[in-house]
């Protein structure tokens, strides 16, 4: 049996953490206020917390779990954009 019970591969265990990470919710966030023109008291920066990341990313990428991403090339395509554009993002804050 093996040592640590940890669900999916590498690459769903990066999305795992970006979803753990509250930059990248609050990068969510305004990204969602942005695309639809909702005003900030709408929806406040910490409205999206890690389920909402994970739901979001996993519907973005078009899977059910992020254990998906290790055998599903084109979701791991979607995710590394989406890990970029995040990165950029983060880059020029």
């Amino acid at each position: 049996m093996p040592e640590h019970s940890a669900k999916g591969g590498p690459v769903a265990r990066q999305a795992a953490m970006l979803c753990q990470d509250a930059a990248f919710r609050l990068y969510l966030d305004r990204r969602r206020r942005h695309k639809f023109g909702i005003a900030e008291r709408d929806l406040p920066d910490g409205t999206h917390n890690e389920q909402d990341a994970r739901d979001w990313l996993c519907q973005a990428c078009g899977i059910a779990s992020r254990a998906e991403l290790d055998a599903n090339p084109e979701a791991e395509h979607v995710f590394r954009r989406i890990r970029n554009r995040f990165n950029r993002w983060r880059g020029h804050q």
